[in-house]
């Protein structure tokens, strides 16, 4: 019973923390960008959120202004990366390094709790009295399945399709006259303004805003990414992608619920998380290598029956 109920508070933040996947997917896989201010902009979306609603303000509301200081962030290091010549992964890292401070200085301390205060999900679980870990699991989908519409809809449009195309083929996109620090700079505000997003309701779902909360969000959000990928393989439509990146984040949760549920102990989960990740990378190009020797040995096969003709 304790493992059913980890399971299901596993998925529950899975999905929750897949909007966060779904933004890195954006800066590392559509725009190829090693962008690293998500540690901090996750913190960024819970801070803000979190004050917000001690404030008295509406919850709701906190989301939205969670992500739109997100897509500040993803502003500022569109900024440092394209106007100011810093490389990608520097530029990410002194955005998140200035994120701590602002942080803090958004809650006035290290931690906000909101044990005692309403949040979107007890706000619905409340009057209708069902379970606050259904209530999140639903409201979770729906915005997962927002995102990932929203997500399809924008990169099947014009200006969607330049951002897309300058992670694929940057120097086709110059020739054709686009700007493609604009292209990459709106790349770095959507995926980031999602991070905010998912930190936001990561926050109202777990009760607490921490400035620490972000630590090591990147690796999950890789994690996530590459599971859904061995999953469901390659060459799949844009929306399966989009998919199996929430589903890669439910399962990366699951895994780690289950390996707690079994003694594991919690000082040990940036290990596990590592391990996951090396795992994972290690499968395709294990699988890849496999395919080539095989082809080889066909091919071997063939000339020696051709020899023998």
């Amino acid at each position: 019973m304790g493992i059913l109920l980890a399971i299901q508070g596993a998925i529950s933040q899975g999905i929750l923390w897949g909007i966060m996947a779904l933004g890195v997917y954006v800066t590392f896989r559509v725009i190829d960008i090693a962008d690293l201010t998500v540690d901090g902009s996750f913190a960024l979306g819970g801070a803000i959120c979190a004050t917000m609603i001690t404030k008295g303000m509406n919850p709701w509301l906190s989301l939205l202004v969670a992500m739109a200081a997100g897509v500040i962030s993803g502003v500022v290091t569109g900024f440092l990366y394209t106007k100011c010549e810093i490389p990608a992964i520097l530029a990410g890292i002194l955005t998140q390094i200035g994120l701590y401070s602002i942080n803090l200085r958004i809650m006035g301390r290290s931690n906000t709790p909101l044990l005692k205060l309403g949040t979107i999900f007890k706000n619905i679980s409340e009057p209708t009295g069902i379970d606050l870990s259904w209530v999140t699991m639903v409201v979770g989908i729906i915005f997962t399945a927002v995102v990932i519409a929203a997500l399809y809809w924008f990169f099947g449009t014009e200006i969607g399709s330049a951002v897309r195309a300058t992670g694929n083929n940057e120097n086709m996109v110059r020739s054709l006259g686009m700007n493609t620090n604009t292209t990459k700079t709106l790349g770095l505000m959507l995926g980031n303004g999602l991070i905010g997003l998912s930190g936001a309701l990561v926050t109202q779902s777990q009760g607490y805003a921490d400035v620490k909360m972000g630590t090591g969000a990147i690796v999950i959000g890789l994690a996530s990414i590459i599971i859904g990928e061995v999953i469901f393989g390659q060459g799949h439509s844009f929306i399966v992608k989009l998919f199996s990146i929430a589903v890669g984040s439910i399962i990366y949760r699951i895994i780690v619920a289950i390996v707690l549920q079994l003694g594991l102990n919690t000082d040990d989960l940036k290990l596990l998380t590592a391990l996951l990740v090396g795992v994972a990378l290690s499968i395709p190009v294990m699988m890849e290598r496999r395919k080539q020797k095989q082809s080889y040995r066909a091919s071997l096969g063939k000339g020696d029956q051709n020899a023998d003709n």
